[in-house]
């Protein structure tokens, strides 16, 4: 029996000895090609060109933050800057773009890709990954500078714990991001971060796509549901017997559950699909993209997800949330006094749906569709959450090359020391 106990290994230490054994062996592949390297140009009498680190990284873990990416990665492009893209989505949109300036990189999934992550060598990395120097993405000790930019309009404090501590950058979307990571930082004793604020990308994209968009009047009304992942989710809190008060309408409803749900809900999800499968009625929808969902959309129900944000600001069009006891226990939230930003915001956006509503939710969604009560707080929370719009992509290169030359002067400098 201690002889069977002495050779467990559960699954978290396990995940993270498998990490360091692949950071390891990665390290050692890297280290053996360089050696090659060498080897061959000193038998041939040449000499090493040492290229030495990259000055612009983007990182990139799913392609569906591609939104998020492509107007910078654009904006390199027009500007001739070389910048190298890694993904960790092998059919990532970033590879059917004609680039010459954006090199872009497959470097696996997972481990493989973290462990890559780990090694790899720029002057500045930009990420919308949280969680640096946390979980299994560890800094690199070739990275001078890590940068944080948003894929959602929100404050942080829906963001996991300790998502942005390591981190040494923000680009905010608005001003709405300085109070809580100023707060976080002074509760943790950890040195102020630089904070500027450039705006959203996938916003300015997603807003010029409705420009040039003439939407189609549905049939029948559509109903978007589109809720977040966790157990404070509506398919967690909710689940069946929400759904199905939602065919009961006779309205088409289109459930679009947030990409994590498919890794960390993978159970929930397939148990509903099962109960609920496709049908002219109901689709289940995992598009890359959401721009045709949302904007097909007759109203949208959610409950904390960001996605509110880009329906009500971009198509001009109230939404219907739940609020079911938020439980703030795995996110910033639970740190501070303070109530998020977007459940703050909620109630002047959009209606709540409380439980003795669901018997009637027809009428609900019927009433808030035509209601005007929300529209002239539209503007006032965009001024707030999405700033320099339009100019999120321009100024997050700015931003980029400004803090490279600063990087490259201080290390000059030190040099001459």
């Amino acid at each position: 029996m201690i002889r069977n106990c002495l050779c467990y290994i559960d699954p978290g230490t396990g995940s993270m000895l498998l990490t360091v054994i692949l950071s390891l062996v990665t390290s050692a592949v890297f280290l053996c090609r360089g050696l090659l390297i060498k080897l061959k140009v000193k038998l041939s009498g040449g000499e090493i060109e040492d290229t030495g680190k990259v000055p612009y990284t983007i990182f990139s873990d799913h392609k569906r933050y591609w939104n998020v990416f492509e107007p910078i990665c654009d904006e390199f492009e027009r500007r001739e800057i070389p910048c190298v893209y890694l993904t960790g989505s092998e059919d990532d949109p970033v590879f059917s773009k004609e680039y010459k300036y954006v090199k872009a990189k497959f470097v696996g999934e997972g481990n493989k890709c973290f462990a890559a992550l780990n090694t790899m060598r720029s002057y500045i990395c930009l990420s919308t990954t949280p969680g640096l120097d946390v979980l299994q993405w560890k800094r690199s000790k070739n990275v001078d500078w890590y940068a944080h930019t948003y894929h959602a309009l929100e404050d942080g404090l829906l963001y996991r714990m300790f998502a942005l501590d390591f981190y040494d950058a923000i680009l905010a979307t608005g001003d709405i991001h300085y109070p809580v990571i100023r707060e976080l930082e002074k509760l943790r004793n950890m040195p102020e971060k630089e904070i500027v604020t450039v705006g959203s990308t996938y916003m300015d994209r997603l807003q010029a796509q409705a420009q040039h968009y003439e939407r189609k009047k549905n049939d029948v009304t559509t109903v978007l549901l589109a809720p977040s992942w966790g157990d404070s989710g509506i398919l967690n809190k909710k689940g069946e017997p929400f759904i199905e008060s939602l065919i009961q309408t006779g309205y088409k409803i289109i459930i679009r559950p947030h990409p994590q749900s498919k890794v960390s809900e993978k159970e929930l999800l397939e148990r509903l699909q099962a109960k609920f499968p496709n049908s002219d009625m109901l689709e289940w929808n995992y598009d890359n993209d959401n721009f045709k969902v949302l904007s097909g959309a007759d109203i949208l129900i959610s409950d904390f997800s960001g996605v509110m944000f880009d329906y009500t600001f971009i198509f001009d069009r109230p939404f219907i949330y739940t609020n079911d006891q938020f439980d703030p226990a795995p996110y910033e939230a639970a740190w501070v006094e303070r109530k998020p930003w977007l459940l703050d915001v909620l109630p002047k956006l959009g209606r709540e749906l409380k439980d003795e509503d669901l018997g009637h939710i027809k009428e609900v969604i019927d009433e808030t569709m035509v209601s005007q009560a929300y529209k002239e707080n539209r503007e006032i929370c965009k001024n707030e959450a999405w700033q320099y719009r339009g100019k999120a992509a321009e100024r997050t290169v700015d931003y980029m090359v400004r803090k490279y030359e600063e990087l490259k002067n201080a290390e000059t400098k030190e040099g001459k020391k």
